[in-house]
C-alpha cells in the first residue's frame, strides 16, 4: 500500500529534523510475536517434533525463510521450506482473525503521528498477506507506505527494508526514527543509518550509539522522537 507523499519541506514543523517514522509490526505495534512461536510449536508437534524453548530467541524477529529453515534443520522434520511457510502464514492468520492485541501505547502514538502529519511507514519481515490482514485492524490510514518481507530482495537484518521505506517517503535515513522490538530489526535500522528506538519484546536489547532502549511505547511520543535527532 503506497500513497502520495507531500514534498519533503512541507512535512514537518519548521525547525524539526525528524523527517519520517518507520515502525516494525510484530511485537512493536501488535502483540503477536508469541503468536508466531505458538504456531511453530503446534505445526512441529503435528510433525512429531518438540521445539526447544531456547530456539524462540533464535527465530524471533527475522525473515520467515530464516526462522523456518532453522527449525527444519534443528528438528530434522520431513517438510519443505515452501510447505512450512504456507502452514505458518495460515496458522498466524487464524490467530489474528480471533484476536489482534495492540502493544501498550501503539494506538496513541499512531494517532499522534497522523495528527501532526508525520510521514510514517510500516516495515515488517512478515509477508504481504499478513501485513494486509493486520492493517485492516491496525488502520491503513496511519501509514503512507508499507514494506513486506517478501517484497525486498534482502529483509531484516539487512538495511534494505528501511532504506526502501526512507526513499519511498523521500526522507534522509539519518533523519528517520525506527521503532523496533528485536535485535534483528534494530540491526536493520542501524545499518540503514537511522536513529533506533528499541522496545524489547522477547529478548533484552542493550543501549548503544544511535539506539535508545525504552520499556514500552507508552513513553514514546512525537517530542521524544524529535529529540532523538538532536543527540
Amino acid at each position: 500500500m503506497t500513497s502520495t507523499v507531500p514534498a519533503l519541506g512541507t512535512r514537518t514543523q519548521e525547525g524539526s529534523a525528524l523527517q519520517a517514522v518507520l515502525l516494525d509490526m510484530d511485537g512493536t505495534l501488535v502483540d503477536t510475536e508469541g503468536f508466531w512461536w505458538d504456531v511453530e510449536v503446534e505445526i512441529f508437534a503435528r510433525l512429531g517434533h518438540t521445539l526447544d524453548d531456547s530456539w524462540r530467541h533464535v527465530v524471533v524477529g527475522g525473515p520467515m525463510t530464516r526462522s523456518a529453515g532453522f527449525l527444519i534443520e534443528a528438528t530434522g522434520a520431513d517438510i519443505t521450506l515452501a510447505e512450512l511457510t504456507v502452514l505458518l502464514n495460515d496458522g498466524f492468520e487464524d490467530r489474528i482473525d480471533r484476536a489482534l492485541p495492540l502493544m501498550p501505547g501503539a494506538a496513541r502514538l499512531l494517532a499522534e503521528l497522523a495528527a501532526h502529519r508525520i510521514p510514517t511507514a510500516l516495515v515488517s519481515a512478515s509477508h504481504r498477506r499478513i501485513i494486509d490482514r493486520v492493517l485492516s485492524s491496525l488502520g491503513p490510514q496511519y501509514f503512507e507506505l508499507t514494506v513486506a518481507g517478501d517484497e525486498v530482495s534482502r529483509t531484516k537484518p539487512h538495511p534494505d527494508p528501511y532504506l526502501f521505506a526512507a526513499a519511498g517517503l523521500g526522507a534522509d535515513p539519518a533523519r528517520c526514527a525506527v521503532v523496533e522490538d528485536t535485535a534483528t530489526g534494530v540491526a536493520a535500522g542501524e545499518a540503514a543509518g537511522c536513529r533506533v528506538v528499541a522496545v524489547p519484546s522477547v529478548a533484552p536489547i542493550a543501549p548503544a550509539a544511535s539506539r535508545t532502549v525504552v520499556p514500552s511505547l507508552e513513553v514514546v511520543d512525537l517530542a521524544f522522537l524529535r529529540a532523538l535527532m538532536t543527540v
